[in-house]
């Protein structure tokens, strides 16, 4: 089940670093939140529609870490990313956990937290 998550969860970030829609379509889960760095909270539409404005650049993780449960997998990451949001650069490194859920056989991301990542003193 592990090489199953870290396979989709790569199969994520090629999506989201490409605006693949189609892929991030069938990998979001209906009922999916994400709840960014700041606060503010993101359903599966508003999620994948973003990418009207936000474009990656360049999407970096390390650190990975999955924890595997019944149906349920958590991811836990460190992302370093370069993006232009309303052709505004922007440059972040975050502690990011993404939540897969096995629904009907199928597994989907429900959500994604992300927090401001302090460097390792």
């Amino acid at each position: 089940m592990e090489n199953t998550i870290r396979e989709l969860q790569e199969q994520f970030d090629q999506a989201e670093l490409h605006a693949d829609l189609d892929v991030l379509q069938r990998l979001i889960a209906d009922d999916f939140l994400s709840i960014g760095p700041k606060g503010f909270v993101l359903n599966k539409q508003e999620w994948i529609d973003r990418h009207i404005h936000f474009k990656y650049l360049e999407l970096e993780t390390s650190d990975r870490d999955i924890r595997l449960y019944d149906k349920t997998a958590l991811v836990r990451n460190i992302q370093r990313n370069k993006a232009v949001y309303k052709e505004e650069p922007v440059e972040i490194a975050v502690r990011v956990m993404q939540v897969w859920v096995e629904i009907n056989g199928r597994w989907q991301l429900a959500g994604i937290q992300f927090s401001p990542w302090a460097e390792d003193k």
